[in-house]
């Protein structure tokens, strides 16, 4: 079965033979293709192992068709056939500080060291749309990530680092849109032809509503721009992933796994209705949606999730939405490990937590994966730590074994219960959210012309009105705070084990002098472009937004003025007010 093949019925009769048959032949096809590593699939005394394993014929349990195999409807055992014997998963570490030209040299050393991608992180400006310069930003400038002004700090970001060859990520969602526009600007200018580009960008505003609370506008005008973006990259950039739904913030302000997940896949739900209302295929534009989770230090619950997750978006993208092809019912994922479970406390114990949450990230099949070091709960990770994290992905994947057989866990009573348990919270959660919605279809859109969203869209909506998703998740921390406290829930070094010869950390800090460097930077920039070429091409930015036009084409031609960020988001802001949230008490 190609990956485009239509999937099978669900709840199919197979028997286990017919469906090890099926799945033999698959690897079989994808061997004699060349689409299995040339590796020893071995452990470590000498044992061959199969790549996959499953229950004898006859004797596979109830509704094992929602098991299944690797490769195969609803994807429980993960999207692809030949598991991570075909392809590891990528090390994509997230990397940010100080200005582009610091960063890039940290990413040099990444990809030196066999990271295989890139992960950006800006700082709180950059994420803000605001300037360097921007009184606002006074004493944020590269602190927690780097920062980014215009196109030339995106060309020196990448400088060295063709960008036609390296898939990069990058996590921004507020002004994810011109930082994209200047991001294929770069591109342009290394002479990379921009219609081959592969990376992600985040985009998912529904998250900062929900949790990380970095927007520009209310949500119909960050809406407009992404469907705006969704339609480009179909139509021009057909390898690139505009959305990257993130559940990582939501389950780091608080929530538990299964409204990490339920929110998440709602958003996504979300996103894909809007794709249908902008008219686009399904089975063209659901590809171009990745996911983005927590890998949380309960390490069955996470494979739970991350196998739950698979499941549920299969189903729902074939049967409530349409999708035919299995690359439009894939959920593809990135994960990064837990940043809130790292503690200052005993910091070297943060080294295994991350290991073990890594750990639970393979074994539920992770496509991608940061691993957090061990300082970053005090700072920017220290190039030291950032090797540690590097190497603790390097060790899981060379010498553990994990990826020589696919779902090695499928099966387990255990995970498989936590796994049906985790679909039904995040059902029930779908179902709430629906009753939100209007009774009438709402309508989002440009001025003039209206595209009307579908019911989940219209549940968020109203959930973030009310202000529903804040709340269940502030109960839900507060909760496990409670537990903390009483000392049900354990944390190794600050509720219990408290003795320790950990030394202090030397930590990464960044100087003052980088915002003032950064800001002498951007007003030699600006004295040294064409001011009348700037000023035009904001004017046809806001001109083009009271329009039915795709806002991409303008916003690129003024990245290539070299209008700032902050210039095209202030634009942005001046047509389309600020957001603010309503208060709650």
């Amino acid at each position: 079965m190609s990956p485009d093949a239509p999937t099978p019925p669900d709840g199919t009769a197979d028997t286990t033979a017919d469906g090890r048959a099926r799945w033999q032949s698959r690897y079989d096809a994808a061997r004699s293709q060349g689409r299995v590593r040339d590796s020893d699939f071995s452990t470590l005394s000498g044992s061959t192992v199969a790549p996959v394993y499953g229950p004898e014929p006859g004797a596979e349990p109830p509704g094992f068709e929602r098991i299944g195999w690797p490769g195969e409807f609803p994807f429980t055992r993960g999207l692809y056939t030949t598991g991570y014997r075909g392809r590891a998963w990528t090390i994509r570490q997230f990397a940010g500080f100080g200005n582009a030209a610091q960063t890039n040299e940290r990413y040099r050393t990444i990809l030196r060291n066999g990271g295989g991608g890139l992960s950006v992180a800006f700082d709180m400006p950059t994420l803000m749309g605001r300037d360097s310069d921007d009184p606002k930003a006074l004493g944020e400038v590269g602190h927690c990530g780097v920062a980014i002004d215009t196109a030339a700090d995106m060309e020196t970001l990448f400088e060295g680092i063709p960008l036609g060859d390296v898939t990069t990520s990058m996590t921004i969602s507020g002004p994810a849109v011109p930082v994209f526009c200047m991001y294929l600007v770069a591109a342009e200018r290394q002479g990379v032809d921009v219609g081959t580009l592969n990376g992600t960008l985040q985009t998912d505003i529904f998250k900062e509503y929900i949790a990380q609370k970095e927007w520009l506008f209310g949500p119909e005008p960050h809406l407009r721009l992404i469907g705006d973006l969704m339609e480009y990259c179909v139509d021009r950039i057909p390898d690139y992933k505009p959305l990257s739904v993130s559940g990582y913030h939501i389950r780091e302000a608080g929530s538990t796994a299964a409204q990490e997940l339920a929110y998440t896949l709602a958003d996504g739900f979300a996103y894909v209705e809007l794709g249908l209302s902008r008219g686009l295929d399904v089975d063209v534009f659901a590809p171009g949606l990745s996911f983005f989770f927590d890998a949380h230090v309960d390490f069955f619950e996470e494979i739970a999730k991350f196998r739950a997750a698979r499941r549920i978006w299969a189903r729902w993208l074939r049967d409530v939405y349409g999708a035919r092809t299995q690359k439009a019912q894939w959920l593809r994922f990135h994960t990064q490990t837990a940043g809130v479970s790292l503690t200052a406390q005993q910091p070297y114990n943060n080294v295994v937590r991350t290991a073990v949450e890594a750990l639970s990230a393979v074994l539920g099949g992770t496509n991608s994966l940061h691993t957090n070091a061990l300082d970053e709960t005090l700072a920017l990770p220290s190039e030291r730590a950032a090797e540690i994290a590097l190497r603790t992905q390097q060790v899981l994947m060379e010498e553990t074994g994990v990826a020589n057989v696919a779902d090695p866990l499928g099966g387990s009573w255990y995970v498989e219960a936590l796994t049906d348990q985790m679909e039904a919270e995040a059902e029930a959660i779908f179902a709430r959210i629906l009753t939100f919605a209007d009774e009438e279809t709402p309508v989002i859109g440009r001025s003039r012309h209206e595209h009307p969203i579908g019911p989940m869209t219209s549940g968020i909506l109203r959930g973030i009105e009310d202000g529903w998703f804040m709340s269940e998740i502030a109960e839900a921390a507060f909760v496990y705070q409670i537990a903390l406290e009483k000392g049900d829930k354990k944390i190794v070094g600050v509720n219990c084990h408290g003795s320790s010869v950990t030394d202090d950390l030397e930590i990464l800090r960044v100087s003052h002098e980088v915002e003032t460097e950064q800001n002498a930077l951007l007003g030699r920039r600006r004295a040294a472009r064409d001011q009348g070429s700037v000023d035009d091409s904001l004017r046809r930015l806001v001109e083009v937004s009271r329009t039915e036009a795709n806002m991409i084409p303008v916003m690129l031609d003024a990245v290539r003025a070299e209008a700032s960020l902050g210039e095209i988001c202030d634009a942005l802001r001046a047509e389309w007010g600020e957001y603010r949230e309503p208060a709650r008490f």
